[in-house]
């Protein structure tokens, strides 16, 4: 029995969590209690010393120290006060007058403000609960068809998984040990682009079927001038000023950076396209300021209610994300900037009230106790783990597929795809990604031109993943946005306030049918980012190199030299009796280097 146990202790611990799992027991205990419990079996089998948790509060101690997770509750309560204090309200209105006057207006609308919901909130449920509220009734009023309907509303929710600041994204940096500010800038274009493929998938079905994608009636427009107009030419003219200023910016900007910080490299790409739609956001805030003071007419009601609307959040999102892009702060002190700019909001549209803040302090005290707990059980699990040598258990198990790189990569989308049908991305993150992420650094960079830097790939793979988890949250019959969408949805006939016609009621069929095609686009986009790894790596890991020497001669100082050989040896020898280390001792587990330090302890005593 004990050799039994031996030798196949690594997948008798994965069967011990997967029965915890299944007797109902919340996950951050169960993952607790399958690694305490094998590791005290392996103690008692003599696979692991009696010394083997030592070191586990210090571990414990460690999470409890990690800066980064702090961007968790900033980022979660950012999202919570921006959600109840009606700005998805005032998006879906505006954009949806906007874009209303088009067959397929409305949905545009909502896949624009999913994408804004999701750079502001970054939280799944808040956006599909929000749209489902206010943007299903009047689909269904003016004769949308229901797939489409609830289509759009679960896919542009889910995309808070992958637009920066996601959740997912700063947690798994925090699992592959990468910078957070490289994952949400390598997850920014395939974000934009899926979006993109959104817009585009609605501007087909609206020009193939147009009766399932009206537009607006006039009698639903609401901004229109005292002549009748509409006021998109006064929007246009809006767009067109602050586009030529966002130009113009970007062609003095560089000199002016230099002339005022003393720089003599250009400025970067990034922090010239962040800078200008600043500029452009201000000037268009400030032209509706100026004609709302004076009454001068210069806007139409429409541009006017756009700017007031959009600007501020868009705003928020350049003062968080440029600032992490541009180093001048970290995933978390934005995620701080984030929180204040969104009672700043708050305040400024009178929705800041006691209850308020208590439910958003409440809601974010939950969650961040939630994934602090999960993170603490999941390292309990990967102590006992490690300690079994597990991951190399694990590689062997992928080093046999067919394929390579690309088969090990299939294959792990697939699995991430069917776990995220069943439980929550931070338990995938807590315990999947550690598990693979070493077998992953040795076997993904065979897919990568040599000399690509590990961290650019390892990033690219954390958005590959972040995709494939989006694609999760949309799957029947269990993916989350179809139920949070089904909380919210008509579940008996009713009648219209406005037309006064009766709605049949929206069935949980029409919800699972309407998210097909969006899987099947977000399939295509991970399949095109899996293609395509340069709209992730393009600008990760290309750190400038430094000549050192150089860099003192610059200064002045006198360049190093090369250190004099020991006597008796020869330039380049190695110390007599001393073997070069070899790549096992450079690879070593830290892991099984803890357990060889404290057996040696345990011999001296």
């Amino acid at each position: 029995m004990t050799e039994f146990i031996t030798q196949n202790f690594v997948p008798l611990l994965f069967g011990g969590l997967f029965v915890f799992l299944l007797t109902g027991i919340p996950v951050a205990f169960g993952l607790a209690a399958t690694g305490l419990l094998f590791g005290f079996i392996g103690m008692e089998v003599g696979l692991f010393p009696t010394s083997l948790f030592q070191a586990l509060p210090q571990r414990v101690f460690g999470i409890m120290q990690n800066d980064t997770l702090l961007a968790i509750p900033f980022f979660t309560f950012m999202g919570i006060i921006l959600e109840r204090s009606g700005m998805a309200e005032d998006l879906l209105e505006t954009v949806g007058q906007v874009f209303g006057p088009l067959r397929g207006g409305l949905a545009v609308a909502v896949i624009l403000v999913g994408a804004l919901l999701a750079a502001t909130t970054g939280v799944v449920a808040a956006a599909v609960i929000s749209m489902g509220l206010i943007s299903l009734p009047i689909m269904l009023r003016y004769g949308y068809n229901r797939t489409i309907a609830t289509g759009t509303i679960t896919a542009s929710g889910t995309l808070a998984q992958a637009i920066p600041p996601s959740l997912v994204l700063i947690v798994l940096a925090d699992q592959m040990g990468r910078s957070v500010g490289d994952m949400y800038a390598g997850a920014m274009v395939p974000g934009l682009l899926l979006v993109a493929l959104y817009i585009a998938f609605v501007a087909v079905v609206a020009f193939v079927k147009p009766k399932w994608v009206p537009a607006l009636p006039q009698e639903a427009r609401i901004y229109r001038e005292a002549n009748g107009a509409s006021g998109h030419v006064s929007l246009l003219v809006l767009l067109a000023v602050c586009g030529g200023a966002a130009y113009a910016w970007s062609q003095v900007h560089d000199s002016l950076f230099k002339a005022w910080l003393g720089r003599t490299n250009p400025s970067p790409g990034d922090e010239v396209l962040i800078m200008s739609l600043t500029v452009a956001s201000f000037l268009a805030l400030g032209l509706a300021i100026v004609n709302s003071v004076t009454r001068m007419g210069l806007l139409s009601k429409l541009a006017e209610r756009f700017t007031y609307v959009l600007i501020p959040p868009l705003v928020l999102i350049f003062l968080v994300l440029g600032t992490i892009f541009l180093g001048v702060a970290t995933p978390t002190e934005g995620g701080a900037m984030g929180a204040l700019g969104a009672l700043l909001m708050a305040m400024g549209r009178r929705k800041l009230s006691g209850a308020l803040m208590h439910q958003a302090l409440d809601s974010t005290a939950k969650l961040a106790t939630f994934v602090l707990f999960i993170l603490i059980g999941s390292t309990v699990f990967s102590f006992t783990f490690n300690a079994a040598d597990g991951h190399i258990w694990v590689e062997h198990l992928f080093d046999k597929l067919p394929g390579g790189a690309l088969g090990f990569l299939i294959v792990v989308n697939i699995l991430v795809f069917i776990l995220g049908c069943f439980i929550d991305f931070f338990e995938i993150a807590f315990i999947v990604i550690p598990i693979l992420m070493p077998v992953a650094e040795k076997i993904l960079p065979g897919m990568f031109p040599p000399g690509t830097p590990v961290d650019a790939i390892m990033v690219w793979f954390g958005v590959v993943l972040a995709m494939n988890l989006q694609t999760s949250f949309l799957t029947p019959p269990f993916g989350f946005a179809l139920f949070y969408l089904r909380s919210v949805a008509a579940k008996a006939d009713y009648k219209d306030r406005i037309t006064g016609e009766n709605i049949p009621a929206v069935t949980t069929a029409q919800i699972y049918k309407g998210s097909i095609a969006f899987i099947c686009l977000q399939v295509i986009m991970v399949a095109a980012v899996i293609a395509f790894p340069g709209m992730v790596t393009d600008g990760i890991g290309n750190a400038v190199q430094i000549d050192a020497d150089k860099a003192l001669e610059s200064m002045g100082m006198p360049a190093r030299e090369a250190p004099a050989p020991m006597p008796g040896m020869d330039a380049g020898a190695s110390a007599p009796g001393a073997a070069a280390p070899s790549a096992t001792e450079n690879n070593e587990d830290p892991m099984k280097a803890l357990l060889e330090s404290v057996n040696k302890d345990a011999t001296k005593k």
